[in-house]
């Protein structure tokens, strides 16, 4: 089944919906200049939100704190008080970052523009960890163009940028990803979630075979 994320919450009822409607993952920015930013304490109250959420509809929840261009330091304090599961590295972080991460107990994605991907392992570089391959300016709500890609990876990958309930299905049937991850595609404005908009995405999402 495919993998759903959706990313950039900062309400309970956001999040509440994205768990009761079937979501696998949850989301959290806890790096700065973004107008999805939350703090750690915030943060922690929401991961406490999915979880009582997934309780309540038997089943287990993912969740993840995106951070970009930050220190291991500041990052590991951060997914530690606000309790994730996962850290999503969406920067330039080097992989010792990630090594680090991994070995205090975090589950890592990393998040790489697919321009960047295609680079990269054309060069020889690969990663341990899920990758998620987004547009060149995260959260901006642009898809990267499916040539920008070339060979999309070998193990577990999630597409992002641009994506929305009108057009996840015909995404996920082009390019093949094991899982999908939005942001602005659920909002009613920058920033601001819409819970409709969140139901929608992920009963698009679950049609795709």
């Amino acid at each position: 089944m495919l993998w759903v994320k959706i990313c950039g919450l900062s309400t309970p009822e956001a999040v509440e919906t994205a768990v009761e409607s079937g979501a696998d993952a949850v989301g959290f920015v806890l790096a700065p200049r973004s107008p999805r930013t939350v703090d750690a304490a915030l943060a922690a109250s929401l991961v406490a939100a999915a979880r009582d959420a997934a309780r309540r509809a038997g089943r287990e929840i993912e969740t993840v704190a995106v951070v970009r261009g930050q220190s291991l330091e500041e990052v590991a304090r951060l997914a530690r008080e606000a309790g994730v599961d996962t850290v999503q590295l969406h920067g330039d972080e080097p992989d010792t970052v990630a090594d680090a991460l991994r070995d205090a107990g975090f589950r890592v994605i990393r998040a790489l523009a697919a321009g960047e991907y295609t680079r990269r392992t054309a060069e020889g570089w690969s990663s341990p960890d899920r990758l998620l391959l987004d547009a060149a300016v995260p959260g901006s709500g642009a898809r990267f163009s499916d040539d920008e890609l070339g060979a999309a990876p070998t193990g577990f990958w999630a597409l992002a940028g641009g994506l929305s309930a009108e057009n996840v299905a015909s995404a996920v049937q082009s390019l093949r990803p094991g899982g999908v991850d939005v942001s602005s595609g659920v909002e009613s404005s920058r920033g601001v979630k819409d819970v409709r908009l969140i139901r929608a995405f992920i009963q698009a999402a679950r049609t795709v075979l």
